[in-house]
């Protein structure tokens, strides 16, 4: 084989990261031959929804992403869920790399709200690669870009994601609200006396048609 191409290994939770992070355990194959120095490597994860069945809960629980599920043909498609770079050190052949995968629990983040979403089973991943490669050739230094159609698919575990949020956030998590809706809500748990957010939010709920958990 010529030319270079990638593997995922595996996806692992860190458990003691200061924010939450997954790492790839990547294989890289360089088919030339030559030496390599060094790769300058970025990658971009995607999540590809339509790749996997979904149970009534679940479905449920992604109708504010993709709508109704008769919609789905049209809505379920691929989406970017980050960014992510390293530098590989040197290697003749092949290598394996630790691609560190940095994730947030926020659910502003369309990512989050679909991995919270999911109960069990697998999330499709697809990894696309780029970047520059930068060689010890038979006749000097040479630099070469990583071909645009390197890519890995992987079917990460759901409890993996489950079990990098719990370390982080046991039990709990976070939302974003802009400082009017926080004013407001601090304002009405003063009034109402209540000792937690948590309690302020169900005193909330309660009072519309939605069940309280």
């Amino acid at each position: 084989m010529n030319g270079l191409g990638f593997s995922v290994l595996d996806v692992v939770a860190e458990p003691y990261t200061v924010v939450p992070q997954l790492t790839a355990r990547l294989r890289i194959t360089d088919g030339s031959g030559d030496p390599v120095h060094a790769v300058v490597l970025h990658c971009q994860v995607r999540i590809e929804p339509q790749r996997r069945h979904y149970d009534e809960a679940e479905r449920e629980g992604l109708r504010g992403l993709f709508g109704e599920q008769d919609r789905w043909s049209d809505t379920l498609r691929p989406f970017k869920w980050m960014q992510c770079d390293t530098t590989v050190q040197g290697f003749t052949g092949t290598t394996d790399v630790d691609l560190a995968l940095p994730c947030t629990y926020d659910f502003d983040v369309v990512g989050s709200r679909y991995l919270h979403a999911l109960a069990d089973g697998t999330v499709p991943l697809s990894l696309l690669f780029s970047g520059t490669v930068f060689s010890k050739g038979r006749s000097g230094f040479g630099v070469r870009q990583v071909p645009w159609d390197c890519e890995a698919r992987y079917a990460m575990p759901v409890s993996v994601w489950r079990r990098m949020i719990a370390s982080h956030y046991p039990n709990s998590g976070w939302i974003r609200l802009g400082q009017d809706s926080l004013d407001a809500l601090a304002g009405f748990r003063a009034r109402r006396g209540l000792i937690s957010w948590d309690e302020t939010l169900s005193t909330l709920l309660a009072g519309t048609d939605e069940v309280v958990a």
